[in-house]
């Protein structure tokens, strides 16, 4: 079993910053891939940004140049940096592990809102 919990989330005006944050705890050793998504309102869960094998990364076309995705191994976190962020960003993110074995975790989600 593979524990996610997200912080960070919170209200933040166009072009505002945010920093979110995943603690992985339990069988951090199976996890292959570690990433984030996000689901806006009558939309689909979407990727976001995520590791995979090891040490690289795949963001969405949306995000990139404007999102870092980073990692630290010794404290089982993930972090999502948001810049310049946009209207359109505003969505609930979830933090989202798969195993080897194929397994899929999800955290509860932040919310992510940006205003006008």
């Amino acid at each position: 079993q593979v524990q996610l919990v997200e912080s960070g989330g919170g209200l933040v005006q166009a072009g505002g910053s945010l920093t979110l944050s995943c603690a992985a705890s339990g069988s951090t050793f199976r996890i292959n891939v570690i990433g984030w998504y996000r689901q806006a309102p009558g939309k689909q869960r979407e990727l976001v940004a995520a590791f995979t094998s090891g040490t690289w990364t795949n963001y969405a076309d949306a995000v990139k140049g404007r999102f870092t995705i980073s990692r630290d191994t010794a404290k089982n976190t993930v972090t999502l940096q948001l810049n310049s962020l946009k209207p359109e960003d505003t969505a609930v993110y979830y933090c989202k592990a798969v195993t080897r074995f194929g397994t899929d975790y999800w955290g509860q989600g932040t919310q992510v809102t940006v205003s006008s």
